[in-house]
C-alpha cells in the first residue's frame, strides 16, 4: 500500500496518518481531462483532500503535490480567462486619408524618377565620348547654375527634308543656349544664319560647324564666339522631336496666325501648317513644322529671328505641358519616352536634375541674340554679323539674368 511504502527521512518507520512525509512528490505528467465526480473542478479536488472522507470513498494522499506552473494555469485557460476582445476597426479620417495620399504621390513620383533615368541612361549611347573633351565641368543641375547648348538637328526626315537636302549633311537648325541650376533658368538664341569662325575650318554660318564636325565642332564653335563655359550638350533631330512632343500628349501654341509649307507643301509631297490666331493644340508634326517655318505666308515680315523666339515659344509650352495634370497622370509613360527624345552627354540623374531645375527655376528670361549687320559669304550666301560689343552685353545678360 501507499502507506507502506513510503518512509521517513530519519528511519525507515512506516508514516503515520497525521504525518506528512519530509519530500514533496511532483506529478511530471499532469491529467489535463481529468475526470471529477463534482461538477466544479475546484470543488471536486477539495474533495480529494478532505481527511474525514467516509471509508470507500477517494481520499487525498497524504503528502503534499505540487503541480507545475502549466498545470495551475490551465484552469485559467479553460474557465477564468477572459476572452480576447477584437481590437475596435479605425475609423476613416481626413487625416487618414491624406497620408496615404501622400505616400501614393511619392510612389507615383519615384516609379517616374527611376524611368526617366534608366531610360536616359539607355540613351546616352556615344555621345558622351564625342564631346567630353569640349565639355567644362560644372555643378549638379539643382545645386549651381549650368550652361547647356541645345542643338536642332535638320536631320533629314522625308517630307519635312528641306528640297535638295537629302544628300547633304545634318546642320544645325537650331542654336540655343539654357542656363539652369541654382535658381537660374535663362535662354539665348542665336541664329542659324550668323557668321562665325569656325575652328579649323574658316568663317562660316555658325550652323555648319555641326554639318562640318558633329556637337564636339558646334561646342567649340559657341565657346570661341561668345566667351563662355559649355558644361552640357543635348541633341533633338527632326525625326525625333514629334516624338518627343507626341510623348507630352502635345503642346499648346499661343500667338499670330500662321501658314508655312514645308518641302513644296503638301501639294508637292511635302508638309502644310496652317495654325490659326489665338491658342491652339498642336501635336509632335505640327511642332516641328512650326519651329522650322522660315517664312510665314501669313507675315512676310518675319525673319530667322521670329522663328528663334518662336522655337523658344515652344520649349515653354513644352514646360508648361510636362507640369499638367494630363501629363501627371501620364508621368512614368512619359518619363520613358522623353530621354528617348533626344541625345546627351548627361547620365539619368544629371539629366533628371536638369528638368527639376527648370520646373523649379520659374518662368525665365528668353532672348536672342541681335544681328548689327549683314554680310556676303565666299560662296555668296547672305550672313548676320554680331559686333563684338553685342556679343558681350548679351551673354552678360544671359549669365546674370
Amino acid at each position: 500500500m501507499a502507506d507502506e511504502e513510503q518512509r521517513s527521512a530519519s528511519g525507515d518507520e512506516p508514516a503515520g496518518r497525521g504525518r506528512k512525509p519530509d519530500y514533496k512528490v511532483y506529478r511530471s505528467r499532469p491529467r489535463l481531462l481529468r475526470r471529477r465526480d463534482a461538477g466544479d473542478p475546484a470543488q471536486g479536488l477539495e474533495a480529494l483532500r478532505a481527511p474525514d472522507a467516509p471509508p470507500g470513498e477517494k481520499r487525498a494522499p497524504e503528502y503534499e503535490v505540487q503541480r507545475s506552473g502549466r498545470a495551475r494555469r490551465l484552469p485559467a485557460l479553460f474557465k477564468g480567462a477572459t476572452p480576447r476582445q477584437p481590437r475596435p476597426r479605425r475609423r476613416l479620417s481626413a487625416g487618414r486619408i491624406v497620408k496615404w495620399l501622400a505616400l501614393a504621390l511619392l510612389a507615383w513620383l519615384g516609379i517616374s524618377a527611376a524611368l526617366f533615368m534608366l531610360s536616359a541612361q539607355i540613351q546616352r549611347g556615344e555621345l558622351a565620348g564625342e564631346v567630353g573633351s569640349q565639355l567644362d565641368p560644372g555643378p549638379y543641375p539643382l545645386t549651381g547654375a549650368n550652361t547647356i547648348l541645345v542643338l536642332g538637328s535638320d536631320k533629314r526626315s522625308g517630307e519635312l527634308a528641306e528640297p535638295g537636302s537629302d544628300d547633304l549633311p545634318s546642320r544645325a537648325d537650331s542654336i540655343m543656349l539654357l542656363r539652369i541650376g541654382g535658381g537660374a533658368n535663362f535662354a539665348l538664341s542665336i541664329p542659324r544664319d550668323t557668321v562665325v569662325n569656325i575652328p579649323g575650318r574658316g568663317t562660316d554660318k555658325i550652323n555648319a560647324a555641326y554639318a562640318l564636325g558633329g556637337a564636339a565642332l558646334a561646342i567649340q564653335t559657341v565657346k570661341d564666339f561668345l566667351g563662355i563655359e559649355v558644361n552640357h550638350v543635348v541633341e533633338v533631330s527632326f525625326d525625333n522631336f514629334p516624338q518627343l512632343i507626341d510623348a507630352l500628349g502635345g503642346v499648346t501654341y499661343k500667338g499670330p496666325a500662321v501658314l508655312s509649307k514645308i518641302n513644296g507643301g503638301r501639294s508637292n509631297g511635302g508638309y502644310t501648317l496652317r495654325l490659326p490666331r489665338g491658342e491652339t493644340e498642336i501635336d509632335g508634326r505640327q511642332a516641328l513644322a512650326l519651329a522650322r517655318t522660315r517664312k510665314n505666308l501669313r507675315n512676310l515680315e518675319e525673319d530667322d529671328l521670329t522663328r528663334a523666339r518662336r522655337q523658344q515659344q515652344l520649349v515653354a509650352a513644352m514646360k508648361d505641358k510636362v507640369t499638367s495634370f494630363e501629363t501627371f497622370i501620364r508621368l512614368p509613360w512619359v518619363s520613358w519616352a522623353a530621354p528617348q527624345a533626344v541625345r546627351s552627354d548627361m547620365a539619368g540623374p544629371a539629366l533628371l536634375g536638369v528638368v527639376g531645375a527648370s520646373m523649379t527655376g520659374g518662368a525665365g528670361k528668353q532672348r536672342v541674340l541681335k544681328p548689327s549687320g549683314s554680310t556676303t559669304l565666299p560662296d555668296g550666301g547672305a550672313g548676320l554679323t554680331v559686333d563684338e560689343a553685342t556679343r558681350e552685353a548679351a551673354v552678360d545678360r544671359f549669365l546674370r539674368g
